[in-house]
């Protein structure tokens, strides 16, 4: 009889609100427990390993005793513990403070912010550059911002993570060509000359399979058809091409070409001076986000000089991706890419890569276990790796 008493007593409205609450977020644990746990029957679950030291080719792990080998960081050349790059650090720290507190057009721009967007245009050749806080936010921050209703955007499949998100939030209209394929890549410009302007979106280096974009084909063929072409760099400036300038300029293209890379937690795009004061006044992710920290602007700056002054540390990573690359040939495995230090060694299953790359970990060998529809497992290999280590 209570219980009926109960049940027909009225809830009042807060009552009602929080009940109402409790089952939406009961709901929504549901649905996210069976997300994850698809994610788990699929062998994709992917976790972090907590590195208790330093970048390098040597480092620590929670959980694992001794040092183990580092195969699985973008640090191609080393300089992220670079002895110049860090004291260039420190150095900026303590004169220009931890942070900024505002965004670049308030009072978040600093001589060094302004002296390294001009360094890094000089070393590319470029008329202009700006800096964001990450690649993600530069690839994110450039096709909305440019590229309207009027316009045509055409994308390599494999591209980026980042370069798909930023088409998203375009309002051109969308195509895709297949990977590194000319021959569909001509069709879709012969398809697309009504539009205003149209833009050829590609990596340079693509990060999970090691292929190295062909530009010049590429840039011919946008010459051809008076197309723009945009280069993601992220994962070739400083190593690839003469002095590791990877860019276009050499191959004859047209000045307007945009290109975009990342460097020591940064990332920045460079192109024609119109283009950068566009993204200035329009870009979101540079507009609505705090500036570079001045340590991080130090070391990206240090960095660039390095490679500016000299090739030495570009040749060295060469050398040593070459016989990473024969020897693991060698051992009789499937190594894809271009002579790249990104060495995806073909496995062909999801499981047996996950499994592998945590094998590794317990060896003392920590890399990289990604699954794809051809599945890898992943070696960045290049300054971090001393040769010793390889």
């Amino acid at each position: 009889m209570w219980c009926s008493r109960l049940l027909s007593y009225p809830l009042s409205q807060g009552q009602c609100s929080s009940y109402r609450a409790r089952t939406a977020l009961a709901q929504l644990n549901r649905v996210l427990e069976a997300e994850l746990e698809s994610i788990r029957g699929a062998g994709t679950w992917k976790s972090e390993r907590v590195i208790t030291s330093k970048q390098g080719p040597r480092i620590h792990v929670e959980g694992s005793r001794g040092e183990i080998l580092n195969f699985c960081a973008n640090n191609y050349l080393g300089l992220s513990s670079h002895p110049e790059v860090i004291r260039s650090g420190l150095e900026a720290l303590e004169k220009f403070g931890a942070g900024l507190s505002s965004v670049r057009f308030i009072c978040g721009t600093q001589n060094i912010h302004k002296n390294l967007e001009e360094k890094i245009s000089r070393f590319h050749q470029r008329e202009d550059a700006i800096l964001y806080a990450s690649c993600f936010d530069a690839n994110t921050g450039i096709f909305e911002a440019l590229l309207t209703p009027e316009d045509a955007v055409l994308s390599d499949e494999l591209n980026h993570a980042s370069i798909i998100d930023g088409i998203r939030l375009c309002k051109a209209n969308k195509y895709r060509y297949k990977h590194m394929d000319m021959q569909d890549l001509e069709a879709k410009l012969l398809d697309t000359q009504k539009h205003r302007l149209r833009l050829v979106a590609t990596d340079g280096a693509f990060s999970m399979d090691g292929d190295i974009a062909p530009l010049k084909e590429i840039c011919s063929l946008a010459q051809k058809y008076q197309a723009l072409v945009f280069i993601d760099e992220c994962h070739a400036t400083g190593f690839l091409g003469p002095n590791g300038r990877y860019e276009t300029r050499p191959l004859g293209t047209r000045p307007a070409t945009g290109l975009n890379m990342g460097f020591l937690s940064c990332g920045y795009t460079t192109g024609p001076k119109a283009l950068i004061n566009l993204l200035r006044q329009r870009s979101r992710p540079y507009l609505f986000s705090n500036s570079l920290p001045p340590a991080v602007v130090g070391c990206a700056s240090k960095a660039l000089d390095l490679l500016m002054e000299s090739n030495a540390i570009t040749q060295s990573m060469v050398a040593k991706t070459k016989r990473f690359r024969s020897k693991m040939a060698a051992a009789g495995f499937s190594i894809l890419g271009n002579d790249h230090p990104i060495c995806p060694v073909m496995l062909g299953e999801a499981r047996l890569a996950s499994v592998m790359a945590d094998d590794m970990l317990e060896r003392g060998k920590p890399r990289g276990g990604w699954g794809c529809q051809v599945v890898v497992s992943r070696a960045d290999e290049g300054m971090a790796s001393d040769p010793l280590s390889l």
